[in-house]
């Protein structure tokens, strides 16, 4: 089973591939954005395996920070940014 997170453009790099820093609920990570080049910052995206795969609406993204937060799945995420 594949797991797509949501996250908050903050910045994109234009370059040979589409780049961009992505916020996951205060966690950010370098995200490749090439699949998705409409997406602009302050626009949320679904992200698996370091890849932007479609955009999301604000309200969806936050639904799904509050129930990865209520299940104490937020963690895992802080925990492989080390």
């Amino acid at each position: 089973m594949c797991l797509g997170i949501p996250g908050e453009v903050k910045s994109v790099t234009p370059g040979a591939l589409r780049m961009g820093k992505v916020a996951f609920g205060g966690i950010v990570k370098e995200i490749c954005l090439e699949y998705v080049p409409e997406a602009e910052v302050g626009d949320y995206v679904v992200v698996h395996a370091g890849f932007a795969i479609s955009r999301v609406d604000r309200e969806g993204a936050l639904r799904v920070f509050k129930y990865l937060d209520e299940l104490g799945e937020m963690n895992e995420l802080k925990e492989g940014d080390r």
